[in-house]
């Protein structure tokens, strides 16, 4: 919370424990961005996900888990998650990933879009999708930056 609230474009505008806490707050706010995390006490981030988008399709939604090997990482991007973030992120790429996300980007670590690359012959991702992630797990990150952005409404993290 502190970190977001630190940044000059940024406020948290609300924080949930459980999934069916996180659908109400979101309702109650809708933010520009919202942290998800991938597994809450009462139901999966994922059920959250889906519950949100189904209601708000244009939710920007990053989600958050604590190890790269997660399986419902293509899930939750099949859902429509635009992030995704290990909890070990450093502060200062979480800043910069809710601002790309904010501003209509996706982005997948490094080491999970690695992953999901080496995965990927079972899956119903377009070429395009493919190979956006080699890019992406072969070093070739989308770098651009065009400095600070303005939040209309501010963070909600979950």
């Amino acid at each position: 919370g502190a970190l977001v609230n630190n940044q000059p474009d940024m406020e948290l505008i609300g924080e949930a424990s459980t999934g069916a806490e996180a659908i109400q707050q979101f309702k109650q706010h809708t933010p520009d961005v919202t942290l998800l995390d991938l597994r809450l006490p009462d139901m999966s981030g994922i059920d959250v996900l889906i519950a949100i988008r189904s209601e708000f399709p244009e939710a920007r939604i990053v989600m958050l888990t604590t190890f790269e090997g997660d399986v419902e990482i293509q899930r939750s991007l099949a859902a429509g998650a635009r992030g995704y973030l290990l909890k070990t992120t450093p502060p200062v790429e979480l800043v910069d990933v809710i601002r790309q996300v904010h501003a209509g980007k996706k982005r997948i670590p490094q080491e999970v879009a690695a992953q999901l690359a080496e995965h990927i012959a079972d899956e119903r991702l377009t070429s395009r999708e493919i190979d956006v992630l080699q890019h992406v797990a072969s070093g070739n990150r989308n770098r651009d930056r065009r400095g600070a952005i303005a939040v209309r409404r501010g963070i909600i993290q979950l």
